[in-house]
Protein backbone atom coordinates (compact mmCIF):
# COMPACT_ATOMS: atom_id res chain seq x y z
CA UNK A 1 0.00 0.00 0.00
CA UNK A 2 2.72 2.25 0.72
CA UNK A 3 3.58 2.39 -3.03
CA UNK A 4 -0.18 3.51 -3.86
CA UNK A 5 -0.22 6.46 -6.10
CA UNK A 6 -3.47 8.60 -6.39
CA UNK A 7 -4.13 11.78 -9.15
CA UNK A 8 -5.09 14.70 -8.48
CA UNK A 9 -4.63 18.23 -9.02
CA UNK A 10 -2.98 20.09 -6.20
CA UNK A 11 -3.25 24.23 -5.52
CA UNK A 12 0.29 25.65 -5.70
CA UNK A 13 1.11 23.44 -8.60
CA UNK A 14 0.73 25.14 -12.15
CA UNK A 15 -2.71 24.38 -13.89
CA UNK A 16 -1.39 22.84 -16.85
CA UNK A 17 0.81 19.56 -15.09
CA UNK A 18 -1.34 16.48 -13.37
CA UNK A 19 0.39 16.02 -10.42
CA UNK A 20 0.51 12.27 -8.48
CA UNK A 21 0.03 12.10 -4.49
CA UNK A 22 1.81 9.47 -3.01
CA UNK A 23 0.53 8.27 0.15
CA UNK A 24 3.37 9.64 1.78
CA UNK A 25 2.23 13.76 0.83
CA UNK A 26 4.56 14.16 -1.71
CA UNK A 27 3.14 15.64 -4.88
CA UNK A 28 5.12 14.71 -8.70
CA UNK A 29 3.93 15.42 -11.88
CA UNK A 30 3.07 12.67 -14.04
CA UNK A 31 5.15 13.88 -17.31
CA UNK A 32 8.41 15.84 -16.97
CA UNK A 33 12.10 16.46 -16.65
CA UNK A 34 13.84 15.43 -13.80
CA UNK A 35 17.10 16.74 -12.27
CA UNK A 36 18.93 17.26 -8.44
CA UNK A 37 20.63 19.96 -7.32
CA UNK A 38 23.29 20.87 -4.43
CA UNK A 39 24.79 23.39 -2.63
CA UNK A 40 25.97 23.33 0.86
CA UNK A 41 23.60 21.64 2.89
CA UNK A 42 20.64 22.08 0.44
CA UNK A 43 19.30 19.26 -1.86
CA UNK A 44 16.61 20.29 -5.17
CA UNK A 45 14.74 17.76 -6.42
CA UNK A 46 13.84 19.92 -9.66
CA UNK A 47 10.95 18.90 -12.51
CA UNK A 48 10.62 21.06 -15.36
CA UNK A 49 7.12 20.45 -17.13
CA UNK A 50 6.15 22.62 -20.29
CA UNK A 51 4.41 25.77 -19.45
CA UNK A 52 5.52 29.75 -19.45
CA UNK A 53 8.31 30.01 -16.58
CA UNK A 54 6.82 30.02 -13.58
CA UNK A 55 8.66 28.02 -10.64
CA UNK A 56 7.15 26.89 -7.38
CA UNK A 57 9.41 26.24 -4.57
CA UNK A 58 8.04 23.62 -2.24
CA UNK A 59 4.54 24.18 -3.45
CA UNK A 60 5.41 28.49 -3.22
CA UNK A 61 5.52 30.72 -5.80
CA UNK A 62 8.87 31.67 -6.15
CA UNK A 63 8.89 34.84 -5.13
CA UNK A 64 6.75 33.76 -1.90
CA UNK A 65 9.72 31.75 -0.62
CA UNK A 66 12.56 33.85 -1.46
CA UNK A 67 10.98 37.34 -0.69
CA UNK A 68 14.69 38.74 -1.68
CA UNK A 69 15.62 39.84 -4.92
CA UNK A 70 18.68 38.82 -5.54
CA UNK A 71 17.59 35.05 -4.84
CA UNK A 72 15.25 35.20 -7.31
CA UNK A 73 17.76 36.26 -9.61
CA UNK A 74 20.08 32.87 -8.76
CA UNK A 75 17.29 31.28 -9.35
CA UNK A 76 16.45 32.38 -12.59
CA UNK A 77 20.13 32.64 -13.95
CA UNK A 78 19.77 29.89 -16.09
CA UNK A 79 16.52 30.53 -17.32
CA UNK A 80 17.63 33.85 -18.54
CA UNK A 81 21.26 32.74 -19.73
CA UNK A 82 19.74 29.81 -22.38
CA UNK A 83 16.73 31.90 -23.27
CA UNK A 84 14.23 29.12 -22.32
CA UNK A 85 10.84 30.73 -21.42
CA UNK A 86 8.66 27.44 -22.25
CA UNK A 87 9.20 25.59 -18.96
CA UNK A 88 7.89 25.64 -15.46
CA UNK A 89 9.67 24.34 -12.51
CA UNK A 90 8.40 22.41 -9.53
CA UNK A 91 10.95 22.36 -6.85
CA UNK A 92 10.99 20.38 -3.70
CA UNK A 93 14.13 21.45 -1.57
CA UNK A 94 15.69 20.62 1.88
CA UNK A 95 18.81 21.38 3.91
CA UNK A 96 20.62 24.40 4.81
CA UNK A 97 19.58 28.10 4.32
CA UNK A 98 18.01 30.23 1.79
CA UNK A 99 21.54 30.87 -0.08
CA UNK A 100 22.12 27.04 -0.49
CA UNK A 101 18.71 26.60 -1.36
CA UNK A 102 18.96 29.26 -4.07
CA UNK A 103 22.05 27.21 -5.30
CA UNK A 104 21.05 24.12 -5.46
CA UNK A 105 18.00 25.08 -7.19
CA UNK A 106 19.87 26.81 -9.89
CA UNK A 107 21.70 23.83 -10.21
CA UNK A 108 19.24 21.59 -10.49
CA UNK A 109 17.14 23.51 -13.23
CA UNK A 110 20.75 24.27 -15.17
CA UNK A 111 20.90 20.28 -14.95
CA UNK A 112 17.23 19.71 -16.28
CA UNK A 113 17.55 22.34 -18.86
CA UNK A 114 20.91 20.21 -20.25
CA UNK A 115 18.50 17.30 -20.10
CA UNK A 116 15.58 18.69 -22.20
CA UNK A 117 17.85 20.28 -24.66
CA UNK A 118 21.53 19.57 -25.10
CA UNK A 119 21.99 22.84 -27.08
CA UNK A 120 22.19 25.34 -23.77
CA UNK A 121 25.21 22.79 -22.21
CA UNK A 122 27.99 25.17 -23.39
CA UNK A 123 26.68 28.36 -22.24
CA UNK A 124 25.57 26.69 -18.61
CA UNK A 125 28.63 25.08 -18.42
CA UNK A 126 30.76 28.48 -19.38
CA UNK A 127 28.87 30.07 -16.45
CA UNK A 128 29.30 27.40 -13.61
CA UNK A 129 25.61 26.51 -13.26
CA UNK A 130 26.57 22.93 -13.88
CA UNK A 131 28.99 22.00 -11.53
CA UNK A 132 28.16 21.23 -7.77
CA UNK A 133 29.36 24.17 -5.60
CA UNK A 134 31.67 21.33 -2.95
CA UNK A 135 32.12 24.06 -0.14
CA UNK A 136 30.27 22.78 3.40
CA UNK A 137 31.22 23.01 6.55
CA UNK A 138 33.55 21.25 7.60
CA UNK A 139 33.10 18.49 10.59
CA UNK A 140 34.02 18.97 14.39
CA UNK A 141 37.36 17.19 15.68
CA UNK A 142 37.61 15.37 19.14
CA UNK A 143 39.63 17.43 21.73
CA UNK A 144 38.87 20.93 19.52
CA UNK A 145 36.43 23.28 20.40
CA UNK A 146 34.96 23.54 16.57
CA UNK A 147 36.42 22.36 13.66
CA UNK A 148 39.86 24.09 13.89
CA UNK A 149 39.60 26.12 16.72
CA UNK A 150 41.38 24.96 20.03
CA UNK A 151 40.35 25.18 23.47
CA UNK A 152 43.06 28.10 25.12
CA UNK A 153 46.68 26.64 26.06
CA UNK A 154 47.73 27.48 29.75
CA UNK A 155 51.14 26.84 30.77
CA UNK A 156 49.65 26.69 34.58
Amino acid sequence: MAGEVISATVAGAPAHAELRVKKSGTKVPKKGTNATGRRKESIARVILVPGTGKVVVNGKPLEQYFVSGFMQLVVNQPFTLSDVKNFDAIVNVKGGGLSGQAGAIRHGIARALVKENAQVKTELKKQGFLKRDPRMKERKKYGLKKARKAPQFSKR
